[in-house]
């Protein structure tokens, strides 16, 4: 049973990832007029469309490599807990990072790295809020692994949206708190 939920969700990572890439061959003749087009541009009526298509947009190759790895797996995890969960943070996550980024944000902004840091911040807050020692334990390891790139949130980096990153990861842990489960609850709808 793990292992076919974990093979199905390794499936559906790769294939999410995949579009993206897919998204990038299509977009790649026609970077120069579709980005400013379909990118967010803050606080402009023609940049809110940017906040649904942005994040299926990168500049580069780097920068689509650059998100593909933390993306596979943050994404894997989540999956783990089925495609509606999966669906649910993954849209909290994109729409938070999007608005945030209209709201706030210096420049254009494309790219996924918005989700990306949402679907982390959630996999980290996730067993705080569920009280579940095996969740807490796997937010350790992946704070081990990946937690530097935490430095994301703050603007550091010239041409890296720290706002998007920001509101990302927030929006992260905004899933975490919706979408917790009450053990004591399904503890009793397990039992007889």
């Amino acid at each position: 049973m793990l292992a076919r939920r974990a093979k199905s969700a390794l499936l559906a990572a790769a294939c999410f990832t995949a579009l993206l890439w897919l998204a990038y061959f299509l977009t790649l003749p026609l970077q120069n007029s579709l980005l400013p087009e379909l990118g967010i541009l803050p606080r402009q009526l023609e940049g809110l469309d940017g906040i649904l298509f942005a994040p299926l947009l990168h500049t580069g190759t780097g920068h689509l490599i650059s998100n593909s790895l933390p993306l596979l797996a943050f994404a894997f995890l989540v999956l783990l807990e089925g495609l509606r969960r999966f669906a649910a943070v993954t849209a909290i996550c994109w729409l938070a990072s999007g608005i945030g980024v209209w709201l706030f944000g210096g420049g254009l902004t494309i790219g996924i790295s918005g989700v990306v840091f949402g679907l982390f911040a959630y996999l980290i807050v996730r067993g705080f809020y569920n009280r579940s020692l095996p969740q807490i334990l796997i937010a350790g390891v992946l704070f081990l692994v990946y937690g530097s790139i935490l430095w994301g949130i703050l603007p550091t980096a010239a041409g890296v949206s720290w706002q998007s990153h920001l509101f990302g990861a927030a929006g992260g842990v905004l899933a975490a708190i919706v979408l917790r489960t009450d053990p004591d609850r399904t503890q009793k709808r397990v039992r007889p």
